[in-house]
């Protein structure tokens, strides 16, 4: 019988097991489709893929300081006069307030794709899940709370009639490999992610799939996908419906 293992995705380790998509032109690993409205894709970019890499977010520096034209020449900052001897001084550990507690990180140094998937681990948990099978993966899907992903408020806009209290985690992305397909992984991996959202505290799920997708491509499925997996079908839209799932 084979072993199945659902696993989150939330350090290089785990991120390191999404599997490749089954069209080569689009990758998991490097997709920021949902989450830049503006310039997000779903195309490979194998530079994403390393550490530092032109895809890595820059950590940002301090702006240098204006230059006073009433000042001196050498424009040297002047002394604080209210500072004791004209320096800052830390500010002591106090031992009667209890530490901050760690929040779980990625890592400054995580590759682009890991950095957003990572972005809430503090705070709501992961925002991806690999079905592996004999520790083979085999399925994939991406989610998180409606914030995280700026393409799906915006779709949202376009259909008042979805209601806006509570708003709803999303699923944006599901996908099983060209060879596992039709063996019901991704559909277990869907009532996994349902049942982590409802106990996160979410009301309700929604996905965005498109009408017509091939197998292959990188999407959220078809809306035939997601009524099998429970789903209502929300916005009848020709192109672009909306599906969504009370949660319990």
């Amino acid at each position: 019988m084979d072993e199945i293992r659902i696993v989150d995705v939330v350090d290089q380790a785990s991120f390191g097991l999404v599997p490749p998509c089954a069209d080569a032109g689009f990758d998991h690993r490097s997709c920021d489709y949902w989450e830049d409205v503006e310039r997000g894709s779903k195309a490979a970019r194998l530079n994403w893929l390393t550490s530092g890499g032109a895809g890595h977010a820059a950590s940002p520096t301090a702006p240098s300081r204006l230059r006073n034209p009433f000042g001196a020449d050498d424009d040297e900052p002047m002394a604080n006069p209210f500072l004791s001897g004209g320096a800052v001084t830390a500010v002591a550990h106090n031992p009667f307030v209890p530490p901050r507690p760690s929040r779980p990180t990625v890592g400054a140094d995580a590759p682009r794709k890991l950095g957003l998937l990572g972005r809430g681990l503090g705070v709501f948990g992961s925002y991806a899940k690999i079905v592996l099978v004999d520790d083979q993966p085999v399925a994939y899907a991406q989610f998180g709370p409606l914030s995280a992903y700026p393409r799906a408020l915006r779709l949202r806009e376009h259909y008042p009639q979805l209601p806006d209290a509570p708003l709803p985690a999303v699923i944006t992305c599901i996908a099983t490999t060209a060879e596992a397909r039709g063996k019901g992984y991704a559909t277990r991996l869907v009532v996994v992610i349902c049942d982590d959202l409802a106990e996160r505290g979410f009301a309700a799920v929604e996905a965005y799939p498109e009408a017509g997708a091939t197998p292959d491509a990188m999407s959220a499925a078809t809306p035939a996908f997601w009524i099998e997996a429970g789903f209502r079908l929300a916005v009848d839209d020709a192109r672009f419906p909306v599906v969504r799932r009370e949660l319990a």
